[in-house]
């Protein structure tokens, strides 16, 4: 009897990414990269004061300038929308952000004008004869001085600082620490930081009079949000734009926005009936593009001598900016979602006081608010187990769900899916030889060193995600066409910009198709020629865009196989696809060439019973909850308080992300991940100084980790698939950031633990561990 064809498995193989040859090779196209026939170029007038009333805009300078096509202030642009904004809670306060300021600025960076020209550099020098009469006005940067009585207002039109006002309560707080043994306390900063893609943001915009059609290339996350929003800025049909999104170096969350230059390039074209380019500039990336982070509050956390969890409370302040970003509010929010973490705690309060500061926006930075959580959680969780005398492990193992419970229904009202904590948790702590680790502290403490061993478990809220939950557009598309020779078109509504989804949607539709990965060809990021979709962002790419994916190969599959079933004279219940080949599973012997029947299918000479021509179809995959990717993290550092230099010895992850479809790419977001995460424990915070002006806004100042800061790092994981999805995935682009800080962190608080030290805000430089460790002195 004739065996059937043999067929390689692609889901779980660690295959090299298919987008780097051309990377590597320097044949990528960027925005910056593509070059329209009479090309203008936009350079961008901005603030030089972190608040200011601005009495006029003289450009007299440019009158007889060569090369100057026109100047726009924001006279000229009364037809423009604001920048638009989402995820608001109720009550909050909604300043107008225009494209171009217009009697005052609120930020430094803020744009006032727009200036056109030939050249870009020619733009560049033009833009800086503007001359802009500010009336400087006393700006406010510090959250707390902001509340202030008297504190200089961000907007006049309210009457303070304050943006919104949001709480989540679950349990009852108040009585869970009433009932407490032990209550500890801590304030906690957690600093902005800059996302600093390696690629800025560019846009390129190229109105058609003749077709009356917009035509936008933009480094962005989300084409179709970002259609969307422009066609209602300038008042265009949304049928008549498209977005085109080139190769993305980067976004992190950054470029899930919509920003004014977008607009202001998209309606100057169409004003001046030529294509107009913005490519941002390094210094404007500081100014101009959306900071992370940016929390300082308290948490207060209760809990019994056994140290079993009672009740958590965390009243922080957020800073907004001068105006919100898309999702500005909303990442707040997350943390209040997430400050559970991965513990049975039955009691947790967290209220939020948005805060006006003259300052960009905050909002997503890789993870978005859930690595606020975990930090504080995490913090207050060694701190708690220094107060009552239990290793960090333990109190930590104490308080997980057992694998049994789940799905796990929490105080902050989250299901989550699938977990097994203490698995992850047991196999860190084994990888790491934990033992043997605090018996190697004891002995170097002996010998006048300090090594600290850092801790973090962490449970995430990812795969962006049910619509009803995210206020809408939480589904994601996919369309899959075989083509009449047998090849294989993919295209998605995600908008994948370093994730690897070339390479691992080619690896689902090779398996569900049985063809070779080579003849699978994956496009994205067009709104013109993909499905309408929702874009990248919150570990969705693969968890949502991936099951979109398979759920329409599954359909054109079930489709080819009536085909099949008519040509091979067998029931198409009995069809398998594998090697490309198409053979009936009881009767191998009888087969067919994978790009035969696709050749049926569009020759449409015959058909079978209620079946179409051709071989495509579309799905809109709705998830019916988000995922719950977990980890644990342990961190070995050494630590000088003479000098405040830390040293990381080792770092060991273990990570859970469900089932993995390709190992290679989920190491490589991880390790990504760590570097960013670890970064800000470390290095990263970007300051103001109290005149609202960036103090460290280049790279000569802002210090980003580097590879020599980091060993080798040592990962593993645990598998626990989820049921949310087809694919039992979970989603990894931000596991590594959320796991990373915390341990970090913990690990050198751990180290100073001989002077008395209980906790340094982020980043522990040197300077900071050497005042704290010089300020109290070694301890018994």
């Amino acid at each position: 009897m004739a065996k059937a064809p043999a067929a390689p498995k692609f889901i779980g193989s660690p295959i090299k990414r298919r987008e780097d040859p051309k990377l590597l090779r320097g044949l990528a196209r960027y925005v910056d990269d593509i070059d329209l026939p009479g090309t203008l170029h936009m350079a961008i007038v901005r603030s030089s004061f972190g608040r200011a009333g601005i009495r006029s805009v003289d450009i007299n300078a440019l009158t007889d300038l060569p090369g100057v096509v026109a100047v726009y202030t924001a006279a000229d642009l009364e037809g423009v929308g604001p920048v638009p904004v989402s995820g608001l809670v109720p009550d909050a306060r909604v300043p107008v952000q225009p494209v171009l300021a217009n009697k005052e600025v609120r930020f430094a960076g803020e744009p006032v004008a727009a200036v056109i020209c030939e050249t870009r550099y020619g733009a560049a020098d033009a833009a800086a004869l503007v001359d802009v009469d500010f009336e400087p006005k006393e700006a406010v940067v510090d959250l707390e001085k902001a509340l202030a009585p008297g504190a200089p207002k961000v907007h006049e039109d309210y009457d303070d600082n304050v943006a919104f006002n949001w709480e989540l309560v679950g349990g009852d707080v108040e009585k869970g620490l009433a009932e407490a043994d032990v209550i500890v306390k801590q304030k906690i900063v957690n600093g902005r930081v800059v996302p600093l893609a390696l690629e800025t943001r560019g846009v390129l915009a190229s109105y058609d009079p003749g077709e009356e059609k917009l035509t936008l290339w933009s480094s962005t996350q989300v084409p179709h949000k970002l259609r969307t929003h422009i066609a209602d800025q300038i008042g265009m049909a949304e049928n008549r734009v498209r977005v085109i999104t080139p190769e993305v170096g980067g976004g992190f969350g950054s470029k899930l926005n919509i920003y004014r230059e977008e607009a202001l390039a998209a309606y100057i074209s169409r004003d001046l009936g030529r294509p107009v380019k913005w490519i941002e500039s390094r210094s404007e990336n500081f100014l101009a593009t959306i900071h992370g982070r940016g929390q300082m509050g308290e948490v207060e956390m209760g809990l019994m001598k056994d140290g079993t969890l009672i009740a958590l409370r965390y009243t922080v302040l957020a800073d907004c900016g001068a105006y919100y970003q898309y999702l500005t509010v909303a990442i707040f929010t997350l943390t209040g979602l997430m400050i559970p973490g991965p513990y049975k705690l039955p009691n947790v309060e967290m209220k939020v006081t948005g805060v006006f500061t003259n300052k960009i926006a905050t909002d997503a930075y890789r993870g978005a608010g859930r690595p606020e959580a975990t930090y504080v959680l995490e913090r207050i969780m060694d701190i708690a187990a220094a107060e009552i005398g239990m290793d960090p492990a333990e109190i930590r193992r104490k308080n997980f769900p057992a694998k049994s419970e789940f799905p796990f229904a929490t105080a902050a009202g989250l299901s989550y899916d699938s977990g097994d904590y203490a698995g992850a948790l047991d196999k860190a702590l084994e990888n790491a030889g934990y033992a043997d680790m605090r018996r190697e502290q004891v002995e170097a403490r002996k010998e006048g060193r300090y090594l600290g061993i850092g801790l973090s478990t962490y449970v995430e809220v990812c795969g962006m995600g049910p619509s009803a939950a995210l206020g809408g557009q939480g589904w994601e598309s996919a369309r899959v066409r075989v083509e009449p020779g047998g090849k294989v078109t993919v295209f998605s509504g995600a908008s994948p910009h370093g994730q690897g989804q070339k390479t691992s949607f080619a690896q689902l539709v090779a398996d569900g198709l049985g063809v070779d990965i080579n003849n699978i060809e994956v496009i994205h990021g067009d709104t013109d020629t993909v499905p309408f979709g929702v874009g990248t962002f919150g570990s969705r790419g693969t968890v949502v865009g991936g099951s979109a994916v398979v759920i329409a190969c599954d359909k054109v599959k079930e489709k080819m196989a009536r085909y099949a079933a008519m040509k091979l004279e067998a029931d198409a219940s009995d069809i398998e696809f594998a090697g490309g080949k198409v053979y009936v599973r009881s009767a191998p012997e009888k087969s067919a060439d994978f790009a035969e029947i696709a050749g049926l299918a569009y020759s449409a000479m015959e058909l079978p019973p209620g079946t179409d021509p051709g071989l495509e179809e579309t799905h809109f995959f709705e998830p019916p909850n988000f995922t719950f990717p977990f980890g644990a993290h342990v961190v070995l550092a050494e630590v000088d308080p003479a000098t405040g230099d830390v040293k990381i010895l080792r770092y060991v992850a273990v990570d859970d992300v469900g089932n993995q479809i390709n190992p290679l790419l989920v190491a490589g977001q991880i390790h990504g991940g760590i570097a960013q995460g670890a970064g800000q424990a470390l290095e990263e915070e970007i300051l103001y100084d109290t005149g609202g002006q960036l103090i460290n806004g280049s790279l000569m100042h802002y210090s980003l980790p580097k590879a020599g800061l980091f060993p080798r790092f040592e990962l593993d994981h645990t598998t626990t698939p989820t049921d949310v999805n087809p694919l039992g995935a979970k989603g990894v682009g931000e596991a590594g950031t959320i796991g990373s800080t915390p341990a970090v962190v913990n690990a050198v608080v751990d180290a100073l633990s001989p002077f008395g030290v209980r906790h340094l805000d982020m980043p522990v430089r040197p300077e900071r561990i050497w005042r704290a460790a010089a300020a109290k002195g070694e301890q018994g």
